[in-house]
């Protein structure tokens, strides 16, 4: 079972690390403009006008385009190894990289091993197994010095245009409507938009309301809590005094009277402790010092005699 579990997660791994692969992967590759003849256009590192084919990826992530096949016979789709390893072959997102048909791929890895001409017009761009197409495009006839491109970029709508741009966009002679032109169109008067605005500010104000009323119940249902529980106790308490009888009621009364008449003792005297005010101190007072000798007291005994 515990084996069973573990094949399961492994497969299911697997399959997500597929597809994140192929969510950002050679899939998302276009063959974006090509030129059949070139006699004043653009150049390779060599100095050299040839054939060129630009390949533009669509993603929102670099993909590395090694391993992958380029040709032009269909027949053939595994005619031009785009070599690994090299990191001119990483494509950045939503940019472009361009390959010279021009037969010499001695000259390096962006030089294909094959031309194009009046009668090789057709192009392809195989993944890594030589068998699934990503993209491909027939060239029609067209005068020098002039390309077969997407306008605007990636997108299935094909032109010739004199206005070549090898390693750029397509959309530099084009200008795509945005959003906020196409409202203006819509309401060129801004009244449906004075109203989205107004509906939306008073939709935020009522739902705010609604909150803050929420609110203000959830604190005061203590309060009304007890408010409640305290008119209960009082109703218990005038149900507990109106169940006492009239003699309770005198014993109480007189037992409070007691209380209150006998919760002191009484006195039958009263002593009062006035205080004596001396002007001088007794203990260094010359009234009490001895300036004579004492007399001396002579005591006789009387003997009665019988």
């Amino acid at each position: 079972m515990k084996k069973f579990i573990h094949g399961i997660l492994a497969a299911l791994l697997w399959m997500g690390a597929a597809v994140s692969s192929t969510a950002q992967s050679v899939y998302d590759l276009r063959i974006n403009e090509v030129m059949l003849f070139n006699t004043e256009n653009y150049i390779d590192s060599y100095g050299q006008r040839s054939s060129w084919i630009e390949i533009m990826n669509l993603g929102y992530n670099t993909v590395n385009i090694g391993g992958c096949y380029l040709t032009d016979d269909p027949t053939q789709p595994k005619k031009y190894l785009i070599p690994k390893g090299d990191p001119v072959t990483r494509i950045p997102q939503q940019q472009f990289l361009v390959f010279f048909a021009n037969g010499k791929s001695h000259h390096g890895v962006l030089h294909l091993n094959f031309t194009l001409d009046s009668t090789h017009r057709f192009v392809a761009l195989y993944s890594s197994d030589g068998r699934s197409l990503i993209d491909s495009v027939t060239v029609p006839l067209s005068l020098p010095n002039t390309s077969y491109c997407r306008i605007p970029d990636g997108t299935s709508t094909w032109q010739i245009t004199s206005f070549t741009t090898p390693n750029a966009t397509n959309n530099l002679f084009t200008h795509e409507e945005t959003s906020g032109e196409k409202f203006v169109q819509f309401d060129p008067f801004g009244i449906m938009m004075t109203c989205i605005a107004m509906l939306v500010v008073f939709t935020a104000l009522f739902i705010l309301y609604r909150i803050f009323r929420f609110l203000g119940m959830m604190m005061q249902k203590p309060l009304r809590v007890g408010k409640r529980e305290s008119r209960d106790v009082g109703k218990t308490q005038e149900v507990q005094v109106a169940e006492l009888s009239g003699e309770i009621l005198a014993a109480v009364s007189a037992a409070l009277y007691l209380y209150e008449t006998e919760q002191h003792d009484q006195e039958s005297e009263i002593i009062t402790i006035q205080r004596v005010s001396r002007h001088y101190s007794p203990w260094s007072s010359k009234l009490y010092s001895l300036t004579q000798q004492p007399n001396r007291v002579v005591t006789h005994r009387v003997h009665n005699k019988q």
